[in-house]
């Protein structure tokens, strides 16, 4: 009974401290570093590219030493990645604060900087509705019919969705499908939740933003041909559990302790 909940528990440490790795059928070399570094999924792999090991920032990050320079990194895009607060936090002067207000990870960073809030961003993120409704005039509808977390919102106030962004909403299928005469096909290829759609109409796919749908994946797979690689960079499903390292890394441990 020991053996087995000491593996169990080092089964789940082993979780977290295996990095994810790429599909089997994803080449790396194929990737777009500039898109890859809005992927949340892509953090360790962010990370190994800009330091000789995968752990030498949480090394420094506790260190009173100089923290090592991340070169090559493009800010612009990582200042989206809910996984990199940690970097952002660390690198202030290089977040662009108009996309770092689309990423629901920043909401504290966005409070207490309020005069750098962009509220075009501001009202795509999620995890910022309580600071839309307490400022109801700031918002701008049309980046609002994106946000999955204001559907309540663009409910009561139908006559302001923006129905050609208003398809990219994952939230929104029930509007969506009551009204397809009025979404664009094109924006719906980003949406996760309309692939049944998608594949009942494939002509109307757009493949570039379908290839950054984590629910389309399978497609992708099925249609290489199709791939937009610089926009699949971004597609969190590109990347997988390792789970042959953690079985290994699991064993060491309960070989360990």
């Amino acid at each position: 009974m020991f053996i087995s909940a000491s593996l169990d528990i080092c089964n789940i440490i082993a979780e977290y401290a295996v990095p994810k790795k790429l599909l089997d059928w994803i080449h790396q070399s194929k990737l777009y570093w500039s898109t890859l570094c809005e992927n949340p999924e892509a953090i360790d792999l962010i990370l190994a590219k800009t330091h000789k090991e995968v752990n030498q920032y949480k090394l420094f990050k506790y260190s009173s030493k100089p923290k090592p320079k991340l070169d090559g990194i493009n800010w612009k895009n990582l200042s989206r990645n809910t996984a990199a607060i940690h970097l952002l936090k660390s690198n202030r002067r290089n977040i662009d604060w108009s996309i770092l207000c689309r990423n629901p990870a920043a909401i504290d960073l966005i409070e207490i900087n309020p005069r750098k809030i962009d509220w075009c961003g501001l009202s795509m993120n999620p995890a910022a509705i309580y600071l839309l409704e307490a400022n109801p005039d700031q918002i701008k509808w049309d980046y609002l019919s994106v946000n999955p977390a204001a559907i309540h919102l663009l409910e009561k106030n139908p006559d302001k969705i923006y129905w050609f962004w208003f398809a990219r909403n994952p939230a929104a299928m029930h509007l969506i499908e009551a009204n397809l005469d009025k979404i664009n096909w094109d924006y719906l290829s980003f949406n996760p939740a309309a692939v049944h759609l998608l594949e009942a109409n494939p002509n109307k796919i757009y493949w570039p933003w379908l290839s950054t749908n984590p629910a389309a994946i399978h497609l992708l797979e099925a249609n290489p041909g199709r791939i937009n690689w610089e926009h699949l960079s971004e597609n969190p499903a590109i990347f997988e559990i390792n789970q042959k390292e953690i079985a290994k890394l699991a064993r060491t441990l309960a070989n360990k302790y």
